[in-house]
C-alpha cells in the first residue's frame, strides 16, 4: 500500500525538489531544517510550486490592514529567479537562506535586485518609488500616523540623495551597497 501511495503522490506533485544534500550544499540550512521547511512548504503548497496568486494569498494574510498585492508581486518576481511566473521550493530556501542568514553583502544584493524591478541593473527613482508606494500600501492606514499623500516621494528623495553617490540618476548595486553599509 505505500508503494501505491507514493506512486499517486508521484503523479499529483508537479515539482519535487532535487536532493535535500544539495540544498543542504547550497544554503545556511541544516537537513533537519530543510525537511520542516518543505513540510510547510508543501502544506501552502501542494503542487511544489507557488504562482504569483497564491503567493499574493499567502502574503495578504500577514498585512490584514494593509494592501499587500504589489508588494507581494515585487517580492515574487524577486523569488522567481528563473522568471518563469512559479517559484519552486528551491527557489523559495535560497532566498530564504540569504534574508535569514546570509552575509550582509548577500543580504544588499538581493534587496538592491528586488528594487530593480526591470532587471537592468540599476535602481531608477521610478522603481523605487513603486517599490516604496507598495510598502504604505500594505503597511496600511492602520500603522503610522495619517501620512501626506507625498510621503512616498519626499523618503525616495531623500533615498536617492543619499545613495546616488556620483548624482547620474540611478543607484548601481556598488553604490547601494556603499550607502546602505555607511
Amino acid at each position: 500500500s505505500d508503494k501505491i501511495e507514493d506512486e499517486l503522490e508521484m503523479t499529483t506533485v508537479c515539482h519535487r525538489p532535487e536532493g535535500l544534500e544539495q540544498l543542504e550544499a547550497q544554503t545556511n540550512f541544516t537537513k533537519r531544517e530543510l525537511q520542516v521547511l518543505y513540510r510547510g512548504f508543501k502544506n501552502e503548497c501542494p503542487s511544489g510550486v507557488v504562482n504569483e496568486e497564491t503567493f499574493k494569498q499567502i502574503y495578504a494574510q500577514f498585512f490584514p490592514h494593509g494592501d499587500a498585492s504589489m508588494y507581494a508581486h515585487y517580492l515574487f518576481n524577486a523569488f522567481d529567479t528563473a522568471q518563469n511566473g512559479s517559484v519552486k521550493f528551491e527557489d523559495f530556501v535560497m532566498a530564504l537562506s540569504i534574508l535569514l542568514r546570509g552575509t550582509v553583502h548577500e543580504k544588499l544584493r538581493w534587496t538592491f535586485n528586488l528594487y530593480d524591478i526591470n532587471k537592468d541593473g540599476f535602481i531608477n527613482k521610478e522603481e523605487m518609488m513603486d517599490i516604496v508606494k507598495a510598502i504604505y500600501d500594505m503597511m496600511g492606514k492602520y500603522t503610522y500616523p495619517v501620512l501626506k499623500e507625498d510621503a512616498p516621494r519626499q523618503h525616495v528623495e531623500v533615498f536617492f540623495q543619499k545613495m546616488d553617490k556620483n548624482k547620474d540618476g540611478v543607484v548601481t548595486l556598488d553604490e547601494f551597497i556603499e550607502s546602505c553599509q555607511e
